[in-house]
């Protein structure tokens, strides 16, 4: 892409100019248009340094209503910010419905300048580039229209701009080490960029701007962006993507099958609980000192014990490094992004744990049936979910998912309970009763959630809870398993 580029022949100042103007009208009528469609626009700009990307973005933005766009830099991150997955930082900035977001730089220029670092080895770099194509496709199935943008200026233009910027004592703080040493790489950063963006052009593509021309340039960004968005407003939303890939996924019973039968005795329980919190803790230092993220979650029946199993879990471990996120319907901001927005926000850092009480599994189960998403987003989000997992597990967390299983005889039992002690009643609400209505309908989407998202690296776990002790135990136990295997892994890559 870049080695073949040609750069444009100069062009009437005069003409161009009337055009921007005309572009940018364009542009402010479309923002309106975006509001009334709810339609999020993410437009990312990419590009050398000194090529002009601060100058594009200003003239993009200059004639938009500034309460509904947003500019973001991504370029440097704090080192909190690197103890999160490496798209985390993007999702946090996706806007809501009918707004903008402007990236001076984002996804690509992180891969490349970590990769040419020697900061990821190839095969990272490989899962890296597969995690932008399916998370793209992904916003672009959710809606969001998204527009890639890459500034291109030759190396000796570089050297003059570079060269103009630290010579005024105004502007030379604009040019960083990495600046320099991006123009000192010259060729093997054009290389990188060239095939990064070659493998991250097939489901949004990249369109090359000639960075030496800046009126040109910003006359072809808006061009650009009105078509974008002139496409989006005729055609509406995206109707989502045929998959291909499969998962290796794990066997799984239905949940008819699941003998609930089991129990543990008080004693046995009690001297369980001990030996296995005290192990809990050990294993929490151990993979604070390793940076091993944890995320488990917990899904199951109303009144199935979730909350009992994640007390017990919690009291064993620094309440430094962990949180529990009960997750109850989407608050509008939420609700007003990609579905999985609201979960990537809640991700641990690398050695922390983080707990969810319900989880993104909503989608295939409450909002599958009761109508708040469409048929082809509930059977997309399976194949969705595989590809988040597997991005968790890459990044090296420890993923376990715990369906907490209970039959309705011991739910109604446990309901008329709530509803007869005062101090439980605040934990039944007219909802409640309502799923149990629904009872068989849930089961059909639990038994085909775990069939088709219970992969290697994120399996599920039926937990028989009709006796909560025996699945507090199972719990814990399977917990206490998975941490040891992870610290294990651990050691034996810092040996090799």
């Amino acid at each position: 892409m870049l080695k073949d580029f040609e750069t444009k022949k100069r062009e009437d100042k005069e003409s161009l100019n009337t055009e921007i103007k005309e572009l940018q009208s364009r542009l402010l009528g479309q923002q309106q248009l975006l509001m009334k469609e709810k339609l999020p626009v993410i437009v990312l700009i990419e590009g050398w340094a000194a090529a002009g990307k601060g100058s594009l973005i200003k003239e993009l933005i200059s004639e938009l209503d500034p309460r509904f766009y947003h500019v973001v830099s991504p370029t440097v991150l704090p080192e909190a910010e690197e103890r999160y997955p490496f798209l985390y930082q993007y999702m946090k900035a996706i806007p809501v419905n009918g707004k903008v977001v402007f990236l001076d730089s984002g996804w690509m220029e992180n891969v490349v300048r970590k990769y040419l670092r020697h900061e990821v080895t190839k095969e990272e770099y490989r899962s890296r580039v597969r995690e932008i194509n399916e998370w793209e496709r992904q916003l672009r199935d959710g809606g969001y229209v998204i527009l890639k943008v890459f500034l291109h200026i030759g190396k000796q233009k570089q050297f003059e701009r570079l060269q103009q910027l630290v010579e005024d004592p105004k502007t030379e703080w604009r040019v960083s080490q990495e600046d320099l040493w991006q123009h000192k790489e010259y060729k093997r950063f054009m290389e990188a960029y060239d095939d990064c963006m070659e493998k991250t052009g097939n489901t949004i593509g990249w369109h090359v701007l000639d960075g030496s021309n800046r009126r040109t340039a910003i006359r072809d960004a808006l061009k650009l962006l009105v078509q974008r968005i002139d496409i989006a407003v005729r055609e509406g939303r995206y109707e989502g993507t045929t998959f291909t890939e499969d998962f290796p996924l794990k066997e799984m019973p239905k949940l008819a099958e699941v003998d609930l039968s089991v129990s543990m005795e008080d004693e046995e329980y009690k001297k369980e609980l001990k030996k296995l919190q005290t192990r809990l803790g050990e294993l929490h230092n151990m993979l604070y000192r390793k940076k091993i993220p944890v995320i488990l979650c917990y899904e199951g029946w109303d009144a199935a014990g979730k909350g009992g199993n994640i007390r017990r879990l919690t009291y064993a471990l620094d309440p430094r490094g962990f949180d529990v996120h009960p997750i109850a319907s989407p608050l509008p901001h939420e609700l007003n992004r990609h579905y999985l927005w609201r979960f990537w926000t809640k991700l641990p850092k690398t050695g922390h744990i983080c707990i969810f009480d319900r989880t993104w599994y909503g989608r295939v189960m409450v909002e599958r049936l009761e109508g708040f998403c469409t048929e082809n987003e509930w059977h997309r989000a399976y194949h969705e979910i595989n590809e988040f997992e597997r991005m968790l597990t890459d990044w090296g967390a420890v993923v376990l998912k715990f369906w907490i299983h209970i039959d309705q005889d011991v739910q109604l039992q446990r309901f008329t309970d709530r509803e007869n002690t005062p101090e439980k009643q605040w934990k039944i609400t007219d909802e409640d009763w309502r799923n149990r209505e629904k009872w068989d309908e849930y089961e059909v989407a639990v038994n085909e959630l775990l069939q088709q998202t219970s992969t290697k690296n994120a399996p599920w776990y039926i937990i028989e809870s009709n006796d909560k002790k025996y699945a507090r135990i199972k719990t814990l136990k399977i917990i206490v398993k998975a941490m040891e295997k992870a610290c294990e892994r651990h050691f034996k890559q810092m040996m090799e």
